[in-house]
């Protein structure tokens, strides 16, 4: 349903900035594909890291402001004991990017809502062990754009705090780093 939301909003996004477009307006709408590193703590202590990958689109709306949309999958395997960790986040909210006058360096921020789904794993439950759940996400962080042509820029870092709630026989909650570089597909219009 969030996925859905975000791929209505951005179509909408794109329509609305052709009109801007015979306006003389340089909106962008940006397809980052990236390599993402999540730092996950155990909940008695250790942490572990999860591997993979993530698409995000992002499309300017007004000055900047804009929206963007963002699925992540990652792995760990034998986190403890032989247990695994798949986890796939599907979240959507506000950005803001700041270009530098040159257009080389683009800065950017976000808050992002959404869920993820964790898989092949155990999560205590008072039924018993799930091997799946799915549980809020709230991700904020910020990231820099190399802008390397018209067309193409590399995502040279993007950090971000990834707050989900899976179940873990203690708090429930957890606090993870997710790092995260790449490739990004530039559309003006």
């Amino acid at each position: 349903m969030l996925l859905l939301t975000g791929v209505v909003t951005t179509t909408s996004v794109l329509s609305g900035q052709t009109a801007s477009s015979t306006r003389g307006s340089s909106h962008e709408v940006d397809l980052a594909l990236t390599y993402t590193a999540i730092n996950n703590s155990l909940s008695r202590g250790g942490s572990f890291w999860q591997q993979g990958g993530g698409v995000e689109l992002s499309g300017e709306v007004w000055r900047g402001l804009g929206v963007t949309a963002s699925v992540t999958g990652a792995r760990a395997s034998n986190i403890t004991s032989g247990v695994n960790l798949t986890t796939i986040t599907t979240v959507f909210g506000p950005r803001y990017a700041w270009t530098t006058s040159s257009g080389k360096i683009a800065l950017f921020g976000q808050g992002l809502i959404g869920e993820a789904h964790g898989l092949d794993s155990v999560f205590p439950s008072p039924q018993g062990a799930l091997s799946d759940y799915i549980s809020f996400a709230l991700q904020a962080g910020g990231g820099v754009d190399l802008r390397l042509s018209r067309h193409f820029a590399v995502r040279a870092v993007q950090a971000d705090w990834l707050r989900t709630q899976f179940p873990n026989a203690g708090t429930n909650v957890q606090n993870n780093l997710r790092i995260s570089g790449g490739l990004v597909l530039r559309l003006q219009r």
